[in-house]
């Protein structure tokens, strides 16, 4: 439960420090004295959205934390499960800073919005006059019955299902239009690898077909060129070999009186041995090369089909034109077994049909029964509240398909009047009445969850009297057994009733205006409630109203 709140800097608060108690606790103030501006800070603390403009003039950042006491309420596994580290007393702290940046923490944990609010659901239920117009909800009210039929697993595992169903269906579609737009490309498909697998590609071909085409195409030239040479190198007379052996002759006869000529010599026999070598091979190479012009048609035309393909499929390589075949052998393998894969795809899609309808029928039932019981708590309920001759029903019917909710559609049916027809809860109840039936369904669900702090954000909007004592017994009730029940409140009768008592209200400086708040002393609430009764003159006859309210309440 909520133990304290600190407000620094937001809107019309400069600094707020205050703490609460158990039970059931009042807060009263006059119309624009701060209440709102207390809830909009706490409803930070439980993850809403943050506004820069919130943030009090002049300052540079605003800081808004609570202590809540969750040592009854078993939340380690949220903790755990995102890491945290537990307390049985809970810090939740909001940051906001000027430039629009804003930090969330709990247990000075730097933690995520989507964290503070998944904590601050489990901690706060905040019940605005808004919050009525969730009786119009279809999925409100089947939330109503799941949680007075203890759904929350059953609920889980049917959702799961549900998801994983339409995933499927979802699967299913996308590979039957796939395989659709497949077979309408299979003929282009299997034409073009047909085409690619006829010309025998081999990986390595074109370089070798380049050269040769080229070698072909100057074979002539070729030809001359090395015939050239080879007679200036080793013709029968005065040839560069001729001239070379005998220069090799010269340097061996001087070898026995001039020492270095055995060595040039040598060099010149070995130039002469790879001249001779050269010429050999030039000679091989002349007899190799032959003018063909049928091989060289031949090649061309092969280079010209490998050309065409390229440019057609837009590649520039063979091997490329390779991993293309095999792409579009793989595409044609996915078409032959899509059909395979569609019947598979789709038998799991009916299995988990048949799972989401067996759950979805489990969730019926729990909610037919609980249907029942808040059909009877309800009339019990709301009977004391002025509406003797209510009826409430719980219409309960089938979807034609499921839904993330199960099968089940639900409407609550209301008639306050006498022989009254049941209609929609939103069509015939007027404000008041709807802000009764919302305490009453909020009443009946505090008994059925563990919630910490519920807080009333005047719930008693139109209504009074005796209808305003017996909310107030409610509310009274609910914060009996460990629960904090606050409720900000402009009707006596109820702010008579809370075990504390606070007062919102603003005091002006010279310069600005500040909201505050604080408990009352016993005389002070008897004050407090004597201007609730009579406005802002006080009488000695509203004085002792107050007092008679605060003593029969206690």
């Amino acid at each position: 439960m909520l133990r304290s709140l600190s407000i620094q800097n937001y809107a019309l608060i400069e600094q707020l420090n205050i703490d609460f108690e158990g039970g059931f606790s009042v807060i009263t103030g006059e119309t624009g004295a701060g209440k709102s501006i207390i809830l909009g800070a706490i409803g930070l603390l439980l993850g809403q959205r943050a506004d820069v403009k919130s943030i009090r003039a002049n300052a540079s950042k605003c800081i808004i934390e609570a202590h809540f006491d969750i040592s009854a309420y078993g939340m380690h596994p949220f903790f755990d499960e995102h890491e945290l580290d537990y307390d049985d007393e809970c810090i939740l702290r909001r940051e906001l800073y000027a430039s629009g940046k804003s930090r969330a923490f709990i247990n000075d944990t730097p933690a995520s919005l989507a964290q503070m609010k998944e904590l601050g659901e489990q901690l706060v239920d905040v019940h605005s006059q808004h919050q009525n117009l969730l009786l119009n909800k279809e999925g409100f009210q089947l939330n109503v019955l799941d949680i007075l039929s203890h759904n929350d697993q059953a609920v889980s595992a049917y959702q799961k299902v549900y998801k994983e169903w339409k995933q499927a269906q979802n699967d299913l579609e996308v590979l039957i239009a796939r395989a659709e737009q497949a077979k309408g490309d299979e003929d282009y498909i299997r034409f073009q690898l047909e085409q690619l697998d006829e010309a025998r590609l081999d990986a390595d071909e074109q370089e070798d077909l380049e050269r040769e085409s080229e070698v072909l195409s100057h074979a002539e030239e070729i030809k001359a060129g090395l015939y050239r040479a080879i007679q200036s190198l080793d013709a029968d007379d005065g040839s560069l070999l001729e001239l070379l052996k005998e220069c090799r002759g010269g340097m061996d006869g001087l070898r026995g009186v001039y020492a270095p000529a055995g060595e040039l010599a040598d060099r010149l026999d070995a130039v002469y041995i790879e001249l001779k070598d050269i010429v050999h091979e030039m000679s091989n190479a002349e007899e190799e090369v032959e003018f063909n012009p049928e091989r060289l048609e031949e090649v061309n035309n092969r280079l010209n089909l490998i050309y065409s393909l390229q440019q057609k499929h837009r590649v520039a390589t063979i091997g490329e034109l390779l991993a293309l075949a095999d792409e579009y052998r793989t595409k044609l393998s996915v078409i032959a077994s899509s059909d395979e894969d569609i019947e598979q795809m789709r038998q799991r899609c009916e299995s988990l049909y048949r799972d989401v309808i067996r759950l979805a029928g489990g969730l019926t039932e729990a909610r037919s029964r609980a249907a029942c019981q808040v059909e009877q708590q309800m009339a019990t309920r709301l009977m004391p509240l002025g509406m003797p001759n209510v009826r409430f029903v719980v219409e309960m019917g089938q979807r034609k398909e499921p839904g993330i909710h199960g099968m089940d559609t639900v409407t609550f049916l209301f008639s306050a009047n006498k022989n009254g027809t049941l209609q929609n809860i939103s069509s015939v109840a007027s404000g008041g009445e709807i802000a009764r039936v919302m305490l009453s369904v909020k009443a009946m669900i505090a008994g059925a969850v563990k919630l910490p702090t519920i807080i009333f954000d005047e719930i008693d909007t139109g209504v009074s009297g005796e209808i305003a004592d017996r909310m107030a017994d409610i509310m009274q009730e609910m914060g009996e057994g460990g629960r904090q029940v606050i409720s900000i409140t402009h009707l006596p009768q109820i702010a008579a009733r809370g075990r504390v008592h606070y007062k919102v209200y603003k005091q002006d400086n010279e310069n600005e205006t500040n909201s505050h708040i604080r408990r009352l002393t016993d005389s002070e609430r008897v004050e407090e409630i004597a201007h609730m009764l009579s406005g802002a003159t006080l009488t000695d006859a509203a004085l002792n109203n107050a007092r008679v309210l605060l003593n029969s309440s206690r």
